[in-house]
């Protein structure tokens, strides 16, 4: 389920790495610079060590094309080694290779414990690659690629078949920010909150209520209103005024660093939702999104939807990240989800962006994906 993009950039590599290439760690450092420059969304950790005239590799990488594209390098460089590096993907069991959160929200983490920094958060029914199992936890990597550590307690592990009988099933999708499934129609008592996003397997429908299941198979009732036909929402097309809908129903909402819901979330986390509501996948960070979409030269060109992005003016390091509204207007989370100015004289100025990406007409380019492109959401392979 590797995106056919990432194979044509293994193969470009290759010659890229080697070009020039005088030892191990230069062929390393071509492939890493080329292959896995962000951590945040590859697996490269791979060290090299000389003992008795015997180079040895070892360490690990995500994937087998990652291992394939290291021992192409070596041999078109006429490098001779001992290769020990492991491909975390082939040592995950069949039966956990893949996973689907079955909380509305579950909390990742950058390290595997509870104290680690949060680095984001997934909502139920998302599919999850399974690249290592650290005691009672997952390194996970996302449908954005970007890879983190879930609780075990808060997923089920599945075989590709399952997942695929997952996405064959009669999915929906959470299309309001919050609701909850209920034991019985019109009851009180909860089987689970929800949030946008969500997807969950439907039954019967019956007097506005529907009859839906989590991942994990605990059953419920939610509002019919609250849900949408998956493969139907997944359909839609790019809609400005939805994605601002959805952020301004975040307002007030308060900021959590790696918060990607509408419960709390961080700036990219808001912009991320705002587009997922829309059936778009962003890049998981302010800095990632900021490399992806057209740019936009000035603010007085931006135009609804647009991201902004701002930071250090001298180093250029992007930290923020805000969804243009119109008229100089802003929706971002600082604090809280709320509206700024961009125009200095206004009573609510509040940063100066950096640079601006438009991502209206440019999803199917680096970093923008429709859900229903995505090969996790669909059986395509």
């Amino acid at each position: 389920m590797r995106t056919k993009r990432f194979f044509l950039a293994i193969a470009l590599v290759v010659a890229a790495a080697t070009a020039g290439a005088v030892n191990v760690d230069s062929v390393l450092n071509a492939l890493r610079v080329k292959i896995a420059p962000d951590k945040r969304v590859a697996v490269w950790d791979v060290k090299s060590s000389v003992k008795d005239s015997v180079t040895t590799l070892d360490g690990a990488v995500g994937y087998p094309e990652q291992l394939d594209a290291i021992n192409n390098a070596l041999k078109q460089s006429n490098i001779k080694c001992v290769n020990n590096v492991k491909v975390l993907s082939t040592q995950i069991p069949l039966s956990k290779q893949w996973a689907l959160v079955k909380l509305a929200v579950a909390s990742m983490r950058c390290e595997p414990r509870h104290a680690a920094e949060m680095a984001t958060q997934t909502t139920m029914g998302t599919p999850l690659r399974v690249l290592e199992e650290v005691g009672e936890w997952y390194r996970v990597q996302g449908p954005d690629d970007y890879i983190s550590y879930v609780p075990t307690s808060s997923v089920i592990t599945l075989p590709l078949e399952d997942l695929r009988a997952w996405n064959n099933g009669f999915r929906c999708i959470v299309i309001v920010n919050n609701d909850r499934m209920v034991t019985e129609p019109g009851g009180d008592e909860a089987v689970s909150d929800l949030v946008l996003g969500d997807i969950v397997k439907a039954g019967i429908f019956k007097d506005g209520w529907a009859q839906v299941s989590t991942p994990d198979g605990r059953q419920g009732w939610v509002k019919r209103g609250s849900i949408e036909y998956f493969d139907k929402w997944a359909q839609q097309e790019i809609d400005l005024d939805k994605i601002e809908k959805t952020a301004r129903g975040m307002m007030g909402c308060g900021y959590l660093w790696g918060g990607t819901s509408t419960k709390v979330s961080d700036c990219s986390g808001m912009t991320k939702v705002a587009y997922f509501s829309n059936g778009i996948i962003l890049q998981r960070d302010a800095s990632q999104q900021a490399l992806t979409g057209l740019k936009i030269d000035d603010w007085h060109n931006a135009q609804q939807g647009d991201l902004l992005f701002f930071g250090n003016s001298e180093t250029k390091r992007v930290t923020h990240v805000g969804l243009y509204l119109r008229d100089g207007k802003y929706i971002h989370c600082s604090g809280q989800v709320k509206i700024n100015d961009l125009n200095p004289e206004a009573p609510d100025y509040l940063y100066s962006p950096l640079s601006i990406s438009r991502i209206n007409g440019q999803v199917g380019t680096k970093g923008i994906t429709f859900v229903r492109n995505h090969d996790w959401y669909f059986n395509r392979k």
